[in-house]
């Protein structure tokens, strides 16, 4: 017979978290925020079929729509995801009703590849002003949906940190 033994789950050690966070103040200390949004890609080829370039030209930079275009079978694919990354910035920077047009979060590719944000604009202003240090981005397509993962981390100004985002659902 077999004996059950109740083990605790063991936890990852995150040494470059422990690293940054302080718990006390200081100049130092950091705040995490997290986004995530996922869309059905036939909202995104609703929205294309009702207000054709109006909509294109309202949320997507010109670079986001030619790299989109650039390949026209995965078009929906690319629109899709830089919009649920733009959702997504806009809970991690906290920058829901500030204001911020669709065009000043920029989803960019680096010379490997890689998908990082681009902030202009008013996006850009406030998240300078809130003391925003970087931003790690994630995008994920598949089944007629995309999804997108922001990570911001913030650095405190004069040992205060940027207020917290408010709700996002």
């Amino acid at each position: 017979m077999m004996s059950h033994q109740h083990h605790e789950p063991v936890l990852p050690e995150f040494p470059c978290l422990s690293a940054l966070v302080r718990h006390e103040g200081g100049n130092d200390a950091v705040r995490l925020a997290v986004g995530l949004d996922m869309v059905a890609l036939s909202r995104i080829e609703d929205s294309l079929r009702t207000f054709g370039d109006r909509f294109l030209v309202r949320i997507f930079t010109e670079a986001e729509q030619a790299y989109a275009e650039a390949a026209p079978a995965h078009r929906l694919d690319r629109l899709g995801a830089r919009f649920a990354a733009k959702e997504a910035a806009l809970k991690a920077l906290g920058l829901a009703d500030q204001g911020v047009g669709w065009p000043d979060i920029e989803v960019v590719r680096d010379a490997a590849g890689a998908c990082t944000l681009a902030l202009h604009g008013l996006a850009g202003e406030l998240t300078r002003r809130g003391g925003l240090v970087d931003t790690a981005l994630s995008l994920s397509h598949e089944g007629g949906f995309a999804a997108a993962i922001v990570v911001a981390r913030f650095q405190a100004r004069g040992g205060v940190l940027a207020p917290a985002a408010g709700p996002s659902n």
